[in-house]
């Protein structure tokens, strides 16, 4: 199993962080190469067993991520498993936790690679695109919370 995590600090109240992270009208706000919700009339992601579709933009193309929630514990973590085409399936947590700065955000991506030459592609390419997409994620959660705060 391959898994990659990091972890932040944002100046943000947990409650707050999760309310936004989790409501499907601000993903494209933070969600690197997002391009739109297939079917946002429909999109909900608050009870085990909610499906959205994310499109995004991979290799100067579109492609479908189908997402499938497994569990969303309030202000606390949510988890789920994603599947596109020509990928292994992962299963993703999203862990929050309050500390005196604000929260402590860990995001968490796993996958077992596929067998052969696509395990290998998996390993090395896979793994090295999913940290990048963490990262990315908590670049533009940093720009979405500085934009909040300064609304205020």
């Amino acid at each position: 199993m391959t898994r990659v995590e990091l972890t932040h600090t944002f100046p943000v109240s947990v409650g707050d962080a999760f309310a936004y992270i989790t409501d499907t009208k601000n993903w494209k706000e933070f969600f690197p190469n997002f391009v739109r919700l297939h079917d946002p009339a429909n999109a909900k992601w608050d009870t085990p067993g909610d499906k959205v579709t994310v499109v995004i933009r991979l290799l100067g193309r579109e492609v479908r991520v189908n997402m499938t929630l497994e569990q969303y514990q309030k202000d606390c973590r949510v988890t789920y498993v994603s599947r596109q085409q020509g990928l292994p399936d992962a299963s993703h947590e999203r862990h929050f936790i309050g500390v005196p700065e604000g929260f402590e955000f860990r995001p968490v991506v796993a996958f077992e690679p596929r067998s052969g030459l696509a395990g290998l592609f998996d390993r090395l390419l896979v793994k090295r695109d999913v940290a990048g997409a963490l990262r990315k994620t908590i670049e533009n959660l940093e720009s979405a919370f500085m934009r909040q705060r300064s609304r205020t």
